[in-house]
This record gives structure tokens, C-alpha cells and sequence, in this order.
């Protein structure tokens, strides 16, 4: 390995609904975090990894900071809290139409300051906004705190992905490589599979259904076709709080689940270019949000 390689963990983090998916899929390159225009679509910390030519980068897509309703949301505060601590860079990912600097925000910052973190601030959906508004937003938080840099960018445009990665790269420190240069995420395929059904779910369902849903891989078989084609054999659960959102969730007919099954079926075949036999159930399982033993599976604890 060369002397002057640079490595480190990055954490992005914001309020819910800011775009930090959709960064952290534009910088790895690999759709791996699920994208929702929901609250709370991230709840785990989920890890992308950007290997360049000397050096490599470990982003970790936190939950969006919120006010907690239950035990759940208590654990997803509690991952972002740990991942912004204990990170060698910080992307603090604010929108572009916020006219000033709100509680959420503010609350980030403070643990920002109070670890005295490395700080890149990423201000996001710059095209909602005009010059006048975005200049005005850049000196309220220059104000606030001493930033690496200040980056106006739209998380999905491709031509922002080198200007973040070079500002990350600068000031990153020289250290090892954590993982092997073909990884893009540690998330297993049981993951992903998972937050790949849950996406469509969010997406589809729209407000009808809270996020109370969670989703389990019961089944995941490689098998052959009769031509020898090789193909995943996939049955998975999806699990709500109510009696009255399984209805919602299966549709009439059971054309929305059928529709979920279908979206995820879709983009899992073009993210592991492979066919995909995938079957999907619905159960109730009321107040699953407070359950510990359900909630440690989100958060990677034994």
C-alpha cells in the first residue's frame, strides 16, 4: 500500500427527508440505501465505501434526526448521536428552502461543536432556490461554526459526486484500507433484499400506511432453471401494526402487494443481474416499534 494513503469513516447526517440516501447513493455509485420522500426511511447505519486511487472513504447513511414516539425512533437518535461521535468526518446535509437555522438543525450542530467534528456542510436541492437565497443561507451558517467547506449541491446530479468526494479526500487523515477494494457496502444480501421491499412499500403506499412496516427474508435459495439458468428463490414477510394497514398493504385483489413484489423484484434483478422468483406475505404484528428484540435487528446488536 502506498505511504500516502488516506482513509476514514464519514457519516451523513441531517433532519429526515433531506436527501441523505440519495447522496450516499450518488457517491457510492450502488444503490444501497433505501430512498423515500418519507420520514424515517434510513433506521439503520448503513455503510457505503468509495474506493479511489489512494485512498478510500466509508460513508455511513444515518437515520434523519426526529422527535421520538417510540422505542424505535428513541434507537435511530441514539445510531446518528454514535456515528456523527465517533466519525472522522462529518457531511452535515441541510435543504436549500430552509430561511433560517431550525430546531433540528440546531441540534445537530450542538453535538457538532461539543465533539468539535471535522465538518463538511452539504446544503442540498439547490435548484428549488434562487442565488439571492442560497448566498443568504451559506453566511447564516458560516456564522455557526468553522466548516471544511461549504458545498451547494442536488444529490442527484452526478456532477456533484467528484467536487464532495475531493473535499472529503483533502481532509481525510492517511490510515488503512478497511475493506477489500471490490466491497461497495457491508450490508448483507439478506439487507438489502429486505430494504429493497421496504422502499417500494414506502413509495407505494404513500401516507396510507405509517412507517410502521418492517420487512424478513424468510427464504433466500439459489436454484437453476431447467436450462441451467441460475436464479434466486426469495420469500419474504412484511410486517405492519394494524389489522386495518395489512388490507391496505395487500390492496384489492391484492394488487398493491402484488405491485410491491413486482417494483422490488424489478430493481433486485438489475442490482444482482440475476432473475429473481420472489414471494411476498403480510402479517400483523401490533406494537412491533417498542419490541427490543425486534428493534436490536435494525441496529446490528446481538
Amino acid at each position: 500500500m502506498e505511504q500516502n494513503y488516506k482513509s476514514g469513516f464519514v457519516t451523513i447526517c441531517g433532519r429526515t427527508n433531506v436527501g441523505k440516501s440519495t447522496l450516499l447513493n450518488l457517491l457510492v455509485g450502488e444503490k444501497i440505501a433505501a430512498i423515500a420522500d418519507k420520514v424515517q426511511t434510513t433506521r439503520t447505519q448503513i455503510k457505503g465505501i468509495v474506493n479511489r486511487e489512494n485512498c478510500q472513504i466509508v460513508f455511513i447513511d444515518t437515520p434523519g434526526i426526529h422527535k421520538p414516539k417510540a422505542k424505535l425512533n428513541e434507537n435511530m437518535i441514539e445510531l446518528s448521536w454514535d456515528a456523527i461521535k465517533n466519525s472522522d468526518i462529518v457531511l452535515f446535509l441541510i435543504e436549500a428552502t430552509s430561511e433560517d437555522i431550525g430546531r433540528g438543525d440546531t441540534k445537530i450542530l450542538e453535538k457538532i461543536k461539543e465533539w468539535n467534528k471535522k465538518c463538511i456542510l452539504i446544503i442540498n436541492k439547490i435548484d428549488l432556490i434562487n442565488k439571492e437565497q442560497l448566498a443568504k443561507l451559506i453566511n447564516l451558517y458560516k456564522d455557526e461554526y468553522d466548516f471544511k467547506s461549504i458545498i451547494p449541491i442536488s444529490a442527484t446530479k452526478e456532477k456533484y459526486k467528484k467536487v464532495i468526494l475531493d473535499e472529503i479526500e483533502k481532509n481525510l487523515e492517511l490510515g488503512p484500507m478497511y475493506y477489500d477494494k471490490d466491497e461497495y457496502t457491508d450490508q448483507t444480501l439478506r439487507q438489502l433484499i429486505e430494504e429493497t421491499i421496504r422502499e417500494k412499500a414506502l413509495k407505494l403506499l404513500r401516507d396510507e400506511v405509517p412507517h410502521g412496516i418492517y420487512v424478513e427474508v424468510q427464504k433466500m435459495k439459489m436454484k437453476k432453471t431447467l436450462k441451467e439458468e441460475k436464479f434466486y428463490d426469495i420469500e419474504a414477510i412484511i410486517y405492519c401494526l394494524k389489522e386495518s394497514h395489512k388490507g391496505i398493504i395487500i390492496g384489492k385483489s391484492g394488487t398493491m402487494l402484488k405491485k410491491i413484489g413486482t417494483f422490488a423484484r424489478k430493481d433486485l434483478e438489475k442490482n444482482l443481474d440475476m432473475k429473481i422468483n420472489l414471494k411476498t406475505w403480510v402479517k400483523v404484528k401490533e406494537d412491533w416499534i417498542n419490541n427490543e428484540k425486534i428493534i436490536k435487528t435494525f441496529t446490528n446488536e446481538e
